[in-house]
């Protein structure tokens, strides 16, 4: 029997691919009732209409390159 601390790495192991498959599938849930979703995409956000229209709502920061595993302080 595997011990609490393997149980819990396999577990967040999994996270990243769950969630990136439930964010899409609410993404397109949302789209094919009609409404629009914000996206970011090269240091913008935007508005993202169901039949495929962007409209730039504001430009953001770069995101920052993390290494997996390295912890940051957030101030």
């Amino acid at each position: 029997m595997p011990d609490q601390e393997s149980e819990i790495q396999r577990l967040e192991s999994q996270f990243p691919p769950v969630s990136g498959s439930a964010f899409a599938a609410a993404r397109e849930k949302v789209l094919a009732s009609g409404q629009s979703v914000l996206q970011s995409e090269g240091g913008f956000i935007y508005r993202v209409f169901p039949d495929g229209r962007k409209e730039l709502v504001k430009q953001i920061e770069a995101p920052t390159p993390v290494t997996p595993g390295t912890k940051l302080t957030i101030r």
